[in-house]
């Protein structure tokens, strides 16, 4: 006799069972996400129709009348919930993973092999359950944890079962309407599960290939396949997540996430296998040293033993981050580009990102923000001409505003009282905007416009030289003045064009306009840094070179 396979783990994924499930008869929802209206849900009762159609029925009992019995006592004995026998099994997925079957129909349809109705006969020799197997309600499934039992603690440590995935969605709807999202038409269903589930799952697995390997039900059913319990859990409350909130799943930027954690992991059963395990092993590794030892039924009598407590569920709805980018102006030498606090003491008078971050963040109702530039500029130079580029990342929006309140925004910035920043194409970008920022980055170039004092007269030869450089290539090491945050390195830049403008009534005073390679170190390369940048303006003219003050005045990025 060939020695059959291992039933496998499914892997997990949101594909639905190939098995095509009759459509539920459910009313059409009234749900109408548009414009700026806030998300609506449905209250309407739903429907049993599809439980009492006949042909389903007749589907559903006779993938019952299947179930090993004394396969099933066992499990039973265990502590596996209804739903977990039939996923591991891998027999029935139209049952395990069925939204309208609850927990007690589950139950009712075992009872029928019980009581007979003709059912029981098929199973031939095999061991029929016990009244008290079937009628005692098993507390918390050993192996999903309480996870498929709709058994959970809430944020609160409070104990909560739900009957029916469809009573589970509407706790979760109900959460999800007290976000207050606006302009969603669609989720995707994000769930995570403590490590332990599935290892219970292999050791499961394990255990029957080992016991009953010899069995025909086996033999026949070596290729089937164990739905793993965050698969089915998905399979179960995506369709009624879907109906009672109206909105579409796929992949979507608004994402419902259900993050179960073992709240009974203190209380750690030992196990042969894993006396020295490693705080870094991850479950993988776990259920490869116990396959390996081959205790499946040392670990499954310790599952009987142990007391479990259900999961601890946490609950969460975003939004992916919202871009809003565009060009900002700081016209003070005050004003950093971020928030800077030394020793709990603010440096300068504020930020360009408070400015921005604090006017903006309210009209999306976010939870928060973050503030990208393409580049920066020292707290003392200011940012004109054409505008800086940057993005505000908006966590979790409540809203998206109209292109209206984008403008209205732009406004209100640029007529602030201080006139320190202002903003200018303002808009909401999608993550292209990241995207086009970054790759800029690496290629642009940017203009400047800076006073410098030289410590000998300005004559018309200096002129001269300054003007004739032309894509001229300098080494500069990290300047000192950042050397302490900065790692040491040697780089190349390409200074593009340089002019000298005379200032008049001042000899040794002058402008200098020049358009460098993103990255350049303009003070440094004025002074020279103690010879650290080779050329600069002092060596150029020979002479010793300073700068007094600096501005940008282009930064050419194609973008916003």
């Amino acid at each position: 006799m060939p020695t059959p396979n291992m039933l496998s783990l499914k892997p997990e994924g949101e594909t639905y069972p190939t098995q095509e499930i009759p459509a539920m008869a459910i009313e059409e929802s009234d749900v109408v996400i548009n414009g700026n209206e806030q998300m609506q849900f449905s209250s309407s009762p739903i429907s049993a129709g599809d439980l009492e159609d006949k042909e389903f029925m007749k589907l559903i009992r006779d993938a019952v009348r299947t179930v090993p019995v004394n396969v099933v006592k066992d499990l039973w004995s265990i502590g596996v919930c209804d739903r977990c026998i039939f996923r591991v099994l891998g027999l029935h997925e139209l049952i395990c993973s069925h939204p309208s079957l609850s927990n007690s129909d589950l139950r009712s349809l075992l009872e029928e092999v019980r009581v007979g109705r003709g059912e029981v006969d098929t199973l031939g020799e095999q061991e029929t359950l016990t009244v008290h197997a079937l009628t005692t309600e098993t507390s918390v499934c050993k192996v999903c944890l309480g996870v498929l039992q709709f058994e959970f603690c809430g944020g609160n440590g409070t104990f909560m079962k739900k009957d029916s995935a469809f009573d589970f969605a509407s706790e979760v709807v109900e959460l999800v309407k007290q976000q207050h999202y606006q302009q969603v038409d669609s989720f995707s269903l994000e769930v995570s599960l403590p490590p332990l589930v599935t290892e219970n799952d292999q050791a499961i697995l394990c255990y029957i290939q080992k016991k009953y390997e010899s069995d025909p039900w086996f033999q026949q059913k070596a290729e089937s396949q164990c739905f793993s319990t965050k698969d089915v859990l998905k399979w179960l409350v995506i369709k009624p997540l879907e109906t009672l909130s109206g909105l579409k799943h796929m992949e979507s930027t608004f994402r419902i996430r259900l993050s179960y954690s073992d709240s009974s992991r203190k209380q750690n059963v030992e196990r042969n296998v894993c006396n020295k395990r490693r705080k870094s092993d991850s479950a993988g590794t776990r259920t490869t040293s116990l396959k390996s030892q081959e205790n499946y039924f040392d670990y499954v009598n310790n599952m009987k033993e142990k007391v479990i407590q259900p999961c601890q569920l946490t609950f969460e709805c975003y939004r992916s981050s919202i871009y809003i980018g565009g060009r900002y102006l700081k016209y003070s030498r005050n004003v950093s580009q971020t928030r800077w606090v030394i020793d709990d003491e603010r440096v300068g008078e504020a930020s360009v990102e408070e400015i921005l971050g604090g006017s903006i963040l309210p009209c999306f109702q976010g939870d928060g923000y973050k503030f990208h530039a393409a580049g920066r500029e020292d707290i003392d130079v200011r940012m004109l001409g054409t505008g800086r580029p940057f993005l505000i990342e908006i966590q979790n929006a409540r809203q998206v505003p109209s292109k209206d309140i984008i403008k209205d925004m732009e406004i209100k910035i640029n007529s602030m009282e201080n006139q320190l920043v202002k903003v200018k194409n303002l808009d909401v970008l999608g993550n292209q905007g990241w995207a086009m920022m970054r790759e800029g980055e690496a290629e642009k170039q940017k203009q400047y416009s800076a006073l410098v004092w030289i410590s000998r007269d300005l004559n018309n030869e200096d002129l001269q030289t300054i003007s004739s450089a032309k894509d001229m290539k300098i080494i500069q090491k990290t300047p000192i003045r950042v050397l302490h945050r900065r790692s040491p390195l040697e780089r190349e830049r390409i200074i593009h064009w340089m002019k000298l403008e005379k200032i008049l009534g001042s000899s040794q005073y002058f402008l200098l306009h020049l358009c460098t390679q993103a990255g350049t170190y303009i003070k440094e390369f004025v002074h020279g840094d103690l010879g650290r940048t080779q050329p600069s303006i002092g060596s150029m003219l020979g002479c010793r070179a300073e700068i007094l003050q600096l501005d940008v005045t282009d930064v050419k990025m194609d973008c916003f």
